[in-house]
């Protein structure tokens, strides 16, 4: 479940376009007061819908597993039982992802000034950017379905591949 967690993370992050893993460091102002207004808007617009989707796609993948945990443990759980407990799974879900987001804006002001904020804003306001908004999560979700089966594979053959350089080079790990 925590796999699950963290993919969902990183999901909403790289559709939200914050940058996973390291950057180089770049010299960045500090955010005006309407540079900040704007990217909250942004955040509030970005994050709202995409935000309950990742929710509903992370627990139609969890929920099963919970669902059969919880009948395995009480055999006579009732139907009704189970709808309340998985509306109260999403609720901590979204409260949980959330919560993450509340920091963003300070990161998007950062990044760009409040006119591109405001060309963002503009942006996924228009048709195609509202569906951009509605699609990417399903986009992302498929796309990380596509990689983590051959994630371990790749990784070893990165592993494999970068070994034998070290090795040419009278190098080891």
């Amino acid at each position: 479940m925590t796999t699950l967690r963290t993919l969902a993370v990183l999901a909403l992050l790289a559709l939200l376009g914050a940058p996973i893993g390291p950057r180089p460091a770049a010299a960045q102002s500090p955010a005006t007061p309407e540079a900040l207004q704007a990217a909250k808007d942004l955040v509030s617009v970005v994050s709202k819908d995409t935000t309950r989707q990742i929710v509903t796609q992370v627990t139609g993948q969890v929920w099963p597993l919970l669902e059969r945990g919880l009948r395995a443990k009480q055999p006579d759980i009732s139907a009704t039982t189970l709808a309340d407990l998985r509306k109260e799974f999403e609720r901590i879900q979204n409260d949980y992802m959330s919560g993450l987001m509340s920091d963003a804006p300070i990161i998007y002001a950062r990044h760009f000034s409040a006119d591109e904020l405001h060309e963002l804003l503009a942006f996924y306001r228009t048709p195609i950017g509202a569906k951009a908004l509605r699609e990417l999560p399903q986009i992302t979700a498929e796309v990380m379905a596509l990689i983590m089966p051959r994630l371990q594979q790749v990784q070893q053959q990165t592993m494999g591949a970068f070994s034998k350089i070290l090795h040419d080079r009278g190098l080891e790990i």
